[in-house]
């Protein structure tokens, strides 16, 4: 659990954030996907990427962990004020440019950043996420013996937990890296804090999905690298091939044998990865 989070006010929303490094060192946002606080940015994770000459910020999204959340169904909130989230995080802690690490859904948050935003960030790194573009292929379920979980009742938090951790193990896909008893433990500790797991579960799909105001990926100018499991079930590896081709010089870095997300076993590559991107 963390240890050094802080409450930070930005307007009428509170969001947690913690640090890891030497806020001397190069900023590194760390922005995780859908209903995701930032406990899935794992501390040990984040110490690594400090331990480079990096200093490394995550936090909780709206509706996730410690920040502020909102009635189940009725987020007060787009995708841009996701965004500016992210930007008040930075300016809280005096930060003019970071470099932003997105993962999944908040995919969309570092696309406005990076659009509209281009001064403040010094390059960006897209992890298993997607441009949304038609013609992708979709996901890969079918072809998964992990059936699609039941919604639980979200006054049962053992059951909670269940689904929660379900939904990860469906997420490897066929991956060979994918720790049950790690997820569990993770997610114990995600149910355990969250302010209202129920808004968790549920907002961040139900929020308005806006982009930039000034273009598209096309747009960035960002030195961008893009990570992708080659065994990614939700976005299959085109997705992350597809948004490589999108943004002008971006470079793909594929995890052998990833599903969604960075799993444990493949950090050192990540790490190497994204230590020579944000040194640049």
């Amino acid at each position: 659990m963390p240890t050094n989070d802080q409450l930070v006010r930005l307007g009428d929303v509170e969001l947690c954030v913690e640090t890891f490094g030497d806020p001397a060192d190069p900023g590194v946002l760390l922005i995780q996907g859908g209903a995701a606080s930032m406990l899935w940015w794992e501390a040990e994770l984040c110490r690594r990427i400090a331990a480079h000459g990096r200093y490394v910020i995550r936090y909780d999204n709206r509706d996730t962990g410690r920040s502020t959340n909102y009635p189940p169904g009725r987020p007060a909130y787009a995708l841009s004020d996701l965004a500016r989230d992210a930007l008040g995080i930075l300016d809280s802690l005096d930060i003019d440019r970071a470099h932003v690490v997105a993962q999944s859904m908040s995919g969309g948050i570092a696309l406005i950043l990076g659009v509209d935003h281009p001064t403040r960030i010094a390059s960006l790194t897209f992890v298993s996420t997607s441009t949304g573009a038609p013609g992708l292929p979709p996901p890969t379920w079918s072809s998964s013996a992990e059936p699609t979980p039941a919604e639980p009742d979200f006054d049962n938090l053992p059951a909670v937990v269940d689904y929660i951790v379900s939904w990860a193990r469906r997420e490897a896909g066929d991956s060979p890296y994918f720790d049950e008893q790690a997820t569990r433990v993770l997610v114990e500790q995600d149910v355990a804090r969250a302010r209202n797991i129920a808004s968790t579960l549920t907002n961040h799909y139900a929020q308005r999905f806006d982009g930039p105001a000034g273009g598209s990926f096309g747009d960035i100018t960002a030195p961008t690298l893009v990570i992708h499991g080659d065994r990614d079930p939700l976005f299959p590896l085109a997705h992350g091939e597809a948004l490589r081709d999108a943004i002008p010089g971006a470079e793909l870095l594929v995890l052998e044998q990833a599903g969604h997300g960075v799993p444990r076993p493949l950090w050192d590559v990540f790490v190497a990865a994204l230590v020579q991107h944000t040194g640049r």
